[in-house]
């Protein structure tokens, strides 16, 4: 399933449209001489609403909180995602790649084909254009990373089927 994007929406972080509602940031008034018209923007943490990832895309709680949603020209947005125990993404894979900064807990990341890999909070993994994987949480532990991803032609993911619960143990 791929998504696009809509005027007010910006691109889909992890299967959740993330708004640009413009009541969440702050913009600076006085641009910088030789800047033109363009102006900082400043989005408070917490002053945007945190949701849960959907069942359809994720096994266990999810919740995904937007960090910053691709502002034109760039194409690049954020989110952090939180994952309790035991919770994962389906598999998936990103037109553009991913980039995933781990922050607290012990997950889990797998390239289909490949062995499950541990990740720890300070881990940076690079998932190439078009690799199919998924991530989440170990079985004990929670597990939270920022998921930065690029969108072409509107779309930075497409879901693939549940991970199993034999792949999630490895198997």
């Amino acid at each position: 399933m791929t998504h696009s994007l809509f005027a007010r929406f910006a691109p889909v972080v992890l299967g959740l449209l993330v708004t640009s509602d413009p009541s969440h940031a702050q913009t600076l008034t006085q641009p910088a001489a030789g800047t033109g018209s363009q102006t900082m923007i400043i989005t408070r943490a917490g002053s945007q609403a945190s949701s849960q990832g959907s069942p359809q895309y994720f096994t266990g709680r999810a919740r995904v909180d937007p960090v910053f949603p691709a502002r034109a020209p760039s194409r690049v947005s954020a989110g952090q995602v939180t994952f309790d125990p035991g919770a994962r993404s389906a598999w998936h894979t990103h037109p553009l790649g991913q980039t995933l900064v781990v922050t607290s807990g012990s997950g889990w990341v797998q390239q289909e084909g490949a062995a499950r890999q541990e990740i720890k909070p300070g881990d940076v993994i690079w998932t190439p254009p078009g690799v199919k994987h998924w991530h989440g949480a170990t079985a004990t532990t929670g597990m939270t990373h920022y998921a930065i991803q690029e969108a072409l032609d509107g779309s930075v993911v497409t879901w693939l089927e549940p991970v199993t619960d034999a792949q999630y143990n490895g198997n």
